[in-house]
């Protein structure tokens, strides 16, 4: 990926163009890799053009080359074997719940899994949202043991072992590249940190406080609404999307600021082919209701904007937002042309090269843009 500098990523909107960043889009294709349509659970060593899979949330490419996803419907996570088209189970047996630390992966309970990310090892963390814990999936051995969380919602163990601390709904996760976890605990409105070489988790960002979150701030300083998915750059600038704030927030750990670069906070669909700055996401009628799901790929920063049922760039270099996949509509397809593809609530989006993997929660698929 390019490494930009943070001035790049901190723009400011004297440098904002007006012209859309991804057209056109006549010569890119969207289709399905994994999932029919139809809810399902679908059978370890199953076709993927035939396999019935449940509401998959955060999509990630392995070490491996495999394509990795958490089936949250299915309490599972699964595994696409993208040459031989087949679907393996990683971890779960479809059973909702917090059990098996100490064996195998596949005898596990989940419990409402939405991340799923690698270390440098090439091991799993595992973010589960119902149990309130991030699991840790050893590759080479296939065993399963909780890195953060008691298992009980809440807010404790700050500055101890991360296992007897208390998270509130962990939605999102990403390792930086000392392996420390980075945690988006969206109930408690903080993203905390587990020390790779420690085993402690501390706040990272947010206050706790469930309040509105301002244009600029200190990063333990300003309040974080709803933190629900995190990415990092290169260069270490983070980027993270607030659910119920309904913004794209730039964080610079170096200087411990961190500064709004997307979304006016109010709900909608507008903006493309302007100013981030001043692009509406979601939709009213919930607080839950902002965007979900992040990825960064060269100078592109893509949103998922669920309920909106699209992934949107923003290029940082310019500011401006397009639209890449979606209608802004509600609905399943077709193939072809991703502006006319109708999704039905995202909520995963990884970029791998030039391909584009989304997690079409709700229409029980995975898609790629090519």
């Amino acid at each position: 990926m390019h490494r930009q500098s943070r001035r790049e990523f901190f723009y400011s909107s004297a440098t904002l163009l007006a012209a859309p960043i991804f057209s056109p889009q006549a010569s890119r294709r969207i289709s399905t890799i994994a999932g029919t349509g139809v809810m399902g659970s679908a059978a370890d060593g199953a076709a993927s053009s035939t396999a019935q899979i449940n509401n998959p949330y955060g999509v990630v490419i392995g070490p491996d080359g495999g394509l990795y996803w958490a089936d949250f419907g299915s309490n599972r996570v699964l595994r696409l074997d993208l040459t031989a088209k087949r679907i393996n189970v990683i971890a779960g047996t479809g059973t909702k719940g917090h059990a098996g630390d100490g064996g195998p992966a596949k005898a596990a309970l989940l419990s409402a899994p939405h991340e799923v990310r690698f270390d440098s090892k090439g091991n799993i963390f595992v973010a589960e949202r119902d149990s309130h814990v991030v699991r840790h999936i050893d590759m080479k051995t296939q065993v399963i043991t909780t890195a953060a969380g008691t298992g009980v919602a809440g807010y404790s163990g700050e500055g101890g072992p991360a296992t007897q601390a208390q998270l509130n709904q962990p939605h999102s996760i990403v390792l930086d590249k000392a392996d420390n976890v980075l945690i988006c605990d969206i109930n408690n409105n903080r993203v905390r940190k587990i020390d790779a070489r420690t085993g402690m988790i501390t706040t990272f960002a947010g206050t706790g406080e469930n309040a509105p979150t301002p244009d600029e701030g200190g990063m333990l300083t300003t309040p974080l609404a709803a933190p629900r998915s995190i990415e990092i750059a290169p260069d270490g600038t983070m980027y993270l999307l607030l659910r119920a704030g309904n913004k794209v927030i730039a964080m610079d750990p170096a200087q411990g600021k961190l500064k709004r670069i997307a979304g006016t906070g109010e709900f909608g669909y507008t903006g493309d082919g302007g100013p981030a700055l001043n692009a509406k996401f979601g939709a009213p009628g919930s607080a839950f209701n902002g965007p979900k799901g992040i990825a960064l790929a060269g100078n592109i920063l893509y949103i998922v904007d669920t309920e909106n049922h699209a992934i949107r760039g923003i290029d940082l270099r310019t500011g401006v937002i397009s639209t890449v996949a979606g209608t802004g509509q509600r609905g399943d397809g077709p193939d072809g042309d991703p502006l006319m593809c109708k999704m039905a609530r995202p909520h995963g989006v990884f970029i791998e090269g030039r391909n584009i993997y989304i997690g079409d929660s709700e229409n029980h698929r995975i898609r790629v843009l090519v």
